[in-house]
C-alpha cells in the first residue's frame, strides 16, 4: 500500500527506453521544439491570463457603472465575465484576448480542427479552480489541458 501511494506521489516514472523519453516539451505530441506551434512556456501563459483577467475586470467595472452589477458582487461578476469571455473566444477563434496579445493559441491535440464548446467550457471551469492549472506534465500541459485534450501553443 505504501509503495502504491509513494509511486503516485512521486509522479510518473521515466522509462529506461531512450525512444520514449522526450527531449523537449511537446515532442510526444508531435509539436516542434521552437517557433510557431511549439508549446507555450509558463510565463507567457500566466501573462496572457493576467491580461484576460484585467479585460474581464474592466468589463465588470463597466457593468457596475451601468448599474447591472453591485459593488458586493463585483468579484463574482469578474469571474463570470472571464469565464464567458474565455469559453466564447476559445471556441470561436482558438485564443483569448490575452493569448492573442502574447501570440498564443489553444489547439486540440487529438487532430480535431478546433476546440469545441464543451471542451472550452470544461477547460475554463478547471482553470477557474486554479489548482489544475498549476500541475503540469513533461509537456508543460496543465491538468485542465490533459482533461480536455488541448495544448497552449505559440502562434
Amino acid at each position: 500500500m505504501a509503495r502504491t501511494i509513494g509511486s503516485w506521489l512521486s509522479g510518473p516514472s521515466q522509462s529506461d527506453d531512450p525512444r520514449q523519453r522526450s527531449t523537449y516539451p511537446g515532442e510526444r505530441l508531435g509539436l516542434p521544439e521552437t517557433g510557431p506551434g511549439s508549446i507555450a512556456r509558463f510565463g507567457r501563459r500566466i501573462a496572457a491570463l493576467l491580461v484576460d483577467w484585467l479585460v474581464s475586470y474592466g468589463l465588470a467595472a463597466l457593468a457596475m457603472t451601468f448599474g447591472w452589477v453591485s459593488l458586493g458582487a463585483l468579484s463574482t461578476a469578474v469571474l463570470v465575465v472571464w469565464l464567458v469571455l474565455s469559453v466564447v473566444s476559445v471556441r470561436l477563434f482558438g485564443f483569448t484576448p490575452g493569448q492573442l496579445a502574447l501570440g498564443l493559441k489553444v489547439v486540440s491535440v487529438d487532430n480535431r480542427a478546433f476546440v469545441g464548446s464543451g471542451r472550452a467550457l470544461a477547460r475554463g471551469l478547471l482553470i477557474a479552480l486554479v489548482i489544475p492549472a498549476l500541475f503540469t506534465d513533461s509537456d508543460l500541459r496543465g491538468l485542465h489541458d490533459l482533461a480536455t485534450k488541448t495544448a497552449v501553443v505559440r502562434r
